[in-house]
């Protein structure tokens, strides 16, 4: 199999990259991203460049970059490539409307064009909106994007559907909920508090920290959309989910503990706009139908983020510096 991975030097995609060179090492890949601020080429480390793998520096949203490497002919093209960070999304909602609708509008022509048998676009449970404290986001659980993040995110998730609706392309959609483990920017909670803990320095918790979340290892993230892949039926949406609910400040605490750091480092700031409640998911149909399960607890998957990045400084430090730019 050949496959094409956009976005592939960021958290989740850099990880789901290194996942199958180690499980299909007869497969060629082709990893696209563009290097924004959150895409790494550390996070690839030990992954060498020859008939097998490649690696290429281009923007999803630019069919000129984007044709001749599409024309090369693929199995699959697997969509990780995306600007998701909500605050940064209130901010300049313009560049994820760009990468994250019109970049997926692209690819997804050239892979009709081209007659690329699978499309997998990598998704979020945040299309899904809010929660109250019951219930939980399924598959057919309305779209109700409340951050201009979710919005792009989920306008391309409709572009998706339209394309197999209309063209019969092989499509299928996973929403997953908050991934978590190595690599992880450190603008995103669990690594924000724990490079911040480590310095002893503020932890910054938006509004009363109530906020819950479904956590997931990227790991168990990774090994579904595998299955995705490879047994997904045509045109369906699939979510992930840990089924590990947690609030940001039971997270906080947890890493402080493991980190033997103090509570008086927790700052509460003012609440995000927009800031959604709670997410949850549904993973059944995923587990009944592709037979996945998540491998790692909150419990067990906490402590080995926790771990990776303690042993990994030099990573933190590169980031902070701004020397993994370069």
């Amino acid at each position: 199999m050949k496959l094409l991975v956009t976005g592939g030097a960021g958290f989740i995609g850099s990880n789901f990259v290194q996942c199958m060179r180690r499980n299909y090492q007869q497969y060629q890949l082709v990893n696209v991203d563009l290097l924004t601020y959150a895409g790494n080429l550390d996070n690839l480390q030990g992954l060498t460049e020859g008939s097998d793998y490649r690696f290429v520096k281009a923007d999803i949203s630019d069919t000129v970059m984007m044709e001749p490497i599409v024309a090369e002919g693929f199995d699959a093209i697997v969509n990780f490539a995306a600007e998701s960070h909500v605050d940064r999304s209130i901010v300049d909602p313009g560049v994820f409307v760009r990468t994250n609708v019109t970049g997926t509008q692209v690819l997804l022509n050239l892979a009709r064009k081209y007659n690329v048998p699978r499309f997998i676009q990598i998704s979020t449970d945040e299309v899904y909106g809010t929660l109250g404290d019951d219930g939980l986001f399924s598959e057919e659980t309305p779209l109700a994007p409340n951050s201009p993040y979710s919005a792009s995110k989920a306008g391309a998730d409709l572009l998706v559907r339209a394309y197999h609706e209309t063209y019969g392309m092989h499509v299928n959609i996973t929403r997953c909920s908050n991934n978590y483990g190595p690599f992880q920017f450190p603008e995103k909670l669990i690594p924000l508090i724990i490079t911040k803990a480590l310095r002893d320095r503020h932890l910054p918790v938006y509004g009363d920290g109530l906020n819950v979340r479904d956590w997931l290892y990227v790991e168990d993230h990774c090994r579904a959309i595998d299955l995705v892949l490879h047994n997904g039926k045509k045109g369906e949406v699939y979510n992930i989910g840990g089924n590990n609910e947690r609030t940001n400040l039971q997270v906080v605490r947890t890493i402080l503990k493991e980190l033997g750091k103090p509570e008086t480092l927790i700052q509460f700031v003012d609440d995000r706009l927009g800031h959604d409640r709670r997410y949850a998911i549904d993973a059944s149909k995923i587990r009944r139908e592709l037979g996945w399960k998540p491998q790692y607890d909150y419990e067990s998957g906490i402590k080995k983020t926790i771990e990776w990045y303690l042993q990994h400084e030099d990573w933190i430090n590169r980031i902070a510096s701004g020397a993994y730019r370069q």
